[in-house]
């Protein structure tokens, strides 16, 4: 098992546009450290809003060895807390989601409000506060329906994030006008760096995956942009459209890319992720003002990558849970007032995606069967093709150089 030291090594001698290292994607030392550095301190995507529309409405999710629960409480508002009972650590809520009026420990039934306040514990005496063992709570935002969540004790910056993702998600109505129309959840036998790899590139895509190729173009010029103007002639037609209607949908990007958003045209001005590539949803989504809107494309590493089309919206969530399998969760929201079977049938829908993302399982499998050879060794990335994975391995390496690089001893006085 590497320490970090090792790591660290590793990280530093990788050429430029190379692949990561066999233990990179293998070891559990390395695993440790990734969620260490990485998941246990960046914000993360959890859920969209509208999976817990009401009050006592949950979601929970497991971050490494850290349980979580989402509530909305009574006012409204939706918080997060460690999925872990103040008395002997009982995790509150076993759910993936549910309902509830107030939190109650199944073990022995102490009582949360659901803002978190203690409100009961029987047979604890009189000098017992319970004012002092309130649930610990977890950073928690909602950005205009996208509800991220960081387990660090001082969270990075959020603000350049939520300026511009408020404004993009705004036509979508996530916030108050959607609703989760099924959800999917896999779990892929392969390292999330992996993972991420695979969504980052279409390179593999004409030869993986048939169905969604029908409505989405693996021309790595579909998605290369440097800049609000700098791209495709057919995506700057696409984005001087979008501002004629008002529609944000140019080129923006954290500085060392750990999230981007664009909005970009399908092919053949298809309207949606479908076989037959119209609508799968025949109400449009909050403001959108055409079917053929294209597809507002959002990542954001660690943990989430997402298309925001006019008819419906799919969300992806990874979460980590070995130095070898991932946790890929779906959904697919639509307005919550389309009505299934009548608005939209839900085999067309989801089909392109369930069959997606079980093409990207065996591929990413197959990718993680042959990186435990020990004859793998890595290579190199296209540039013309595999610019997005480029910026992914990229962000990975600084950011742990950065995080695992100790300190410089203080000088002797």
């Amino acid at each position: 098992m590497l320490n970090n030291a090792e790591i660290l090594s590793q990280l530093a001698s990788r050429p430029g546009n190379y692949s990561l290292t066999r233990d990179l994607y293998c070891d559990q030392g390395a695993f440790q450290a990734d969620l260490e550095q990485i998941w246990y301190k960046e914000w993360l995507f959890a859920i969209p809003s509208c999976e817990i529309p009401k009050t006592g409405n949950y979601a929970t999710l497991q971050v490494g060895a850290y349980p979580v629960l989402i509530v909305r409480g009574g006012d409204g508002k939706i918080r997060a807390f460690h999925n872990v009972c103040r008395h002997r650590g009982q995790r509150l809520c076993s759910k993936a989601t549910g309902s509830t009026a107030k939190l109650v420990c199944p073990y022995h039934q102490w009582t949360y409000e659901l803002d978190g306040k203690l409100l009961y514990a029987r047979d604890m005496g009189d000098d017992f506060d319970a004012s002092k063992f309130g649930l610990k709570t977890v950073h928690c935002v909602d950005l205009n329906g996208m509800v991220f969540v960081c387990l660090a004790q001082v969270p990075p910056a959020i603000g350049e994030l939520a300026k511009s993702l408020i404004p993009y998600l705004a036509p979508s109505g996530l916030l108050a006008d959607a609703k989760v129309a099924h959800s999917s959840t896999i779990v892929e036998k392969g390292n999330w760096k992996l993972v991420i790899e695979n969504n980052r590139e279409c390179y593999h895509c004409s030869g993986s995956h048939p169905s969604l190729c029908r409505t989405y173009s693996d021309n790595p010029l579909m998605t290369v942009m440097e800049g609000p103007n700098a791209a495709s002639p057919e995506i700057l037609a696409h984005w001087d459209r979008c501002d004629k209607a008002g529609m944000p949908a140019r080129f923006v990007s954290q500085a060392d890319m750990q999230w981007r958003l664009a909005r970009v045209p399908l092919l053949d001005h298809a309207e949606s992720f479908t076989m037959s590539t119209k609508s799968a949803v025949t109400r449009l989504m909050g403001g959108m003002p055409w079917a053929d809107a294209g597809s507002l494309m959002f990542y954001h590493f660690p943990s989430s990558w997402n298309h925001f089309l006019a008819d419906h919206a799919i969300v992806f969530r990874l979460l980590p849970i070995s130095p070898t399998e991932t946790e890929v969760t779906t959904k697919w929201l639509v307005h919550k007032d389309a009505v299934e079977g009548k608005d939209y049938d839900l085999e067309k829908l989801t089909e392109v995606w369930l069959s997606t993302n079980d093409e990207d399982r065996r591929v990413v499998e197959e990718n993680q069967n042959g990186i435990r050879s020990p004859a793998y060794e890595p290579g190199p990335y296209s540039k013309t093709q595999e610019e997005g994975v480029i910026h992914f391995v990229d962000w990975y390496v600084s950011l742990m150089k950065n995080r695992l690089n100790p300190a410089p001893a203080m000088a002797a006085e």
